[in-house]
């Protein structure tokens, strides 16, 4: 998009374009998402960033009307697999602050010199900048949605001090952080001072039309008992899981209504400091950050694709919460999952209704697993030889688990697509998929959903995103 496009999505407050790119308005100093409800500022005085850390980085603070710090991420980093795509789905992973820059730049297999100056050279913004956008975020939501101590949101936000803390609300929402608790109409409402027994309440924003009730079917079709469960009718369903997080485990709860512009969720952690990661596995295991417009305008134009495109618009690709998880589901099966999580799954200290268990580590499966197949797995993913973080090099994880006994193209694949939330992958060998590219995963779910497998046609697509390549509140 050249500016002037920019300019005409703003002026049309598209909300298809929210986190996709950011706009600030010099004689106010405030930056907006696309979509904001304010007057159309006038040409000359909007300046555009393709990120909230670049608006912030240039002086500019967030827009109360429009909250641009909640929006869903950018569709382009599940994409790409660049060092760039990968850098910024660690970053929102949180290891920035987990490991700092050089932890990064290690796990991508780049200097921090070099990390830095690819990100700032595209992004308008380098890692810690990014990072620091998204710990603000998350300072807003514990602000507004607990009765935490400053201090504890301070750290658990993941700031270094309570004065950097201070320093960045300021200057990202002209607030102090009181004043940005004790505002009127914002937050979620003031059932949310119950936080500490009924977990944090949030928003999980996403783009356009969401088929939740296809996502939920999915995840009501395989849960492994202790670890996950689907409650309530279809339409009204709850999806609760446990989680294994850098600091501690945590219950997540989601629920299938859709306001049409997020998904209601609960998190309950152990450790606070783990929100931004729980907050990034279940955007990825729900794909909230996906572009449901470019996606379905392509599949459209594929005449067996387009009865269900019309009838079902939004549908999504599900990643994982859990990737190593997933990747022994994949080989052993979910029944069989289940007996691994009694046998060796981590009791919670505190069981929440019919979850009781937290999925068994790589390590620990590789100790004790009986089966050949499953040890090996279980030895690759706790050694490092099989990485399936947020910033995986998605072929080279793929050809490791292709050298493992047991797993096959077809299983490779498949934890391609859902471990590391890949956008592009055919794991079924559908025929004509290729023409679906740079989205076959979402063309594959909704081929798989008709009732016969015919062959898509060959003729050819016209959309903004055809030739593209696949080079996460």
């Amino acid at each position: 998009m050249d500016e002037e496009t920019r300019y005409e999505a703003v002026s049309s407050r598209d909300a298809r374009f929210d986190g996709e790119f950011f706009f600030a308005v010099e004689t106010t100093g405030i930056y907006c998402r696309p979509s904001c409800p304010a007057v159309t500022p006038k040409r000359k005085n909007v300046r555009f960033y393709p990120t909230a850390a670049a608006a912030q980085g240039n002086g500019f603070r967030a827009c109360r009307r429009c909250r641009p710090d909640a929006v869903p991420g950018s569709a382009e980093w599940n994409v790409r697999a660049d060092v760039v795509g990968r850098a910024m789905r660690m970053i929102g992973d949180g290891v920035v602050d987990r490991e700092g820059v050089p932890g990064l730049a290690h796990r991508l297999g780049y200097s921090s010199r070099q990390v830095q100056r690819q990100l700032t050279a595209e992004l308008g913004a380098g890692p810690v900048a990014l990072a620091r956008a998204q710990r603000a975020h998350t300072a807003r939501v514990l602000l507004q949605t607990t009765a935490l101590p400053v201090t504890e949101i301070a750290f658990a936000a993941g700031f270094g001090s309570l004065r950097q803390f201070n320093d960045t609300v300021r200057q990202i929402y002209a607030r102090t952080p009181s004043a940005l608790r004790a505002e009127a109409g914002t937050g979620l409402g003031a059932a949310v001072r119950e936080a500490r027994t009924t977990g944090i309440p949030l928003r999980l924003a996403h783009r356009g039309p969401y088929a939740a009730r296809d996502v939920f079917d999915l995840l009501a079709a395989g849960t492994v008992a202790r670890v996950e469960e689907v409650s309530g009718e279809p339409g009204r369903r709850t999806y609760r899981r446990t989680l294994r997080l850098p600091y501690g485990t945590g219950v997540a709860a989601v629920d299938e209504r859709s306001t049409g512009r997020w998904l209601e969720a609960r998190i309950h952690l152990t450790d606070l400091r783990d929100l931004t990661t729980a907050v990034q596995r279940l955007r990825r295991l729900f794909d909230l950050d996906a572009d449901p417009y470019a996606v379905d305008e392509l599949l459209a134009a594929d005449p067996r694709l387009a009865p269900d495109v019309a009838a079902r618009p939004g549908v999504r690709s599900p990643g994982a919460a859990d990737a190593e998880e997933f990747a022994v589901r994949a080989l052993v099966g979910d029944p069989a999952a289940g007996e691994l999580v009694e046998a060796y799954g981590k009791v919670l200290d505190v069981p929440c209704g019919g979850l009781t268990h937290v999925f068994p580590e790589p390590a620990v499966l590789a100790e004790a697993a009986a089966d050949p197949a499953l040890r090996a797995l279980a030895t690759a993913l706790a050694d490092g030889t099989v990485r399936l973080d947020a910033g995986a090099d998605r072929d080279e994880a793929e050809q490791a688990l292709r050298r493992l006994p047991g797993i096959g193209p077809a299983t490779a694949a498949l934890i391609r697509t859902r471990a590391l939330g890949d956008p592009d992958t055919d794991p079924y060998g559908m025929p004509g998929a290729a023409h679906w590219r740079p989205w076959r995963s979402y063309g594959v779910r909704r081929a798989r959903a008709q009732p016969q497998t015919s062959a898509p046609s060959h003729a050819p697509v016209t959309s903004r995103h055809a030739n593209s390549s696949p080079s996460t509140e």
